[in-house]
């Protein structure tokens, strides 16, 4: 198990206070346990992957929308998570995140 710099600490902190305010945005507060929680949640999917702080991020708040959205599925956050399991690479767990985007637009 790799230890966590201050930096990566610094980063959590950062995507943890971001996830907390796109929650409140969405009428959805969440404390600072969920959104450790969702950190820690994505960080472990993305252990497999060498990814940028970005990709974090993005996969943190998919987790989010997955927990507070009405109308979506269990199904459909398992979908997600076994999807981003499977990704090869960063860039594929960023196309998936895309793609998600493009069929919720539709």
């Amino acid at each position: 198990m790799s230890h966590a710099s201050s930096h990566d600490d610094e980063l959590q902190t950062l995507i943890q206070q971001s996830l907390q305010e796109i929650a409140l945005q969405m009428n959805h507060p969440i404390d600072q346990t969920i959104a450790t929680q969702l950190c820690q949640e994505a960080t472990e999917l993305l252990s497999h992957l060498s990814f940028a702080p970005l990709t974090l991020a993005r996969v943190a708040g998919t987790l989010l929308v997955y927990r507070v959205q009405k109308g979506i599925a269990p199904e459909e956050r398992e979908w997600f998570t076994a999807q981003v399991q499977q990704c090869p690479n960063e860039e594929e767990v960023e196309e998936l995140i895309e793609s998600i985007h493009r069929t919720d637009a539709l």
